[in-house]
């Protein structure tokens, strides 16, 4: 049996602190719930991939890029969310 291999085969959840994955590719991100003026921000060793964006609960944001030298998401407020990414 072949196993089927999903665009973001790995996800890493995090909460309201920084969080830095090493190299790979970046498919986007669940916020699963958000307050106190919630907000990301994506940076690898290149510089700013998203600038901080205001997020809310619920939604999927699509953020199709590749990371270098790892992948900063620094977390404004309080945001529980997870990322999808493969290695």
């Amino acid at each position: 049996m072949t196993q089927q291999v999903f665009e973001g085969d790995k996800r890493l959840n995090f909460t309201a602190t920084n969080t830095t994955l090493s190299g790979g590719q970046m498919f986007g991100v669940l916020v699963a719930s958000a307050s106190a003026t919630p907000t990301l921000k994506f940076a690898d060793a290149d510089g700013t991939i998203v600038n901080t964006m205001a997020v809310v609960a619920g939604a999927f944001y699509r953020i199709p890029c590749l990371f270098r030298g790892g992948l900063v998401v620094t977390v404004g407020g309080t945001v529980d969310a997870t990322i999808f990414y493969k290695p």
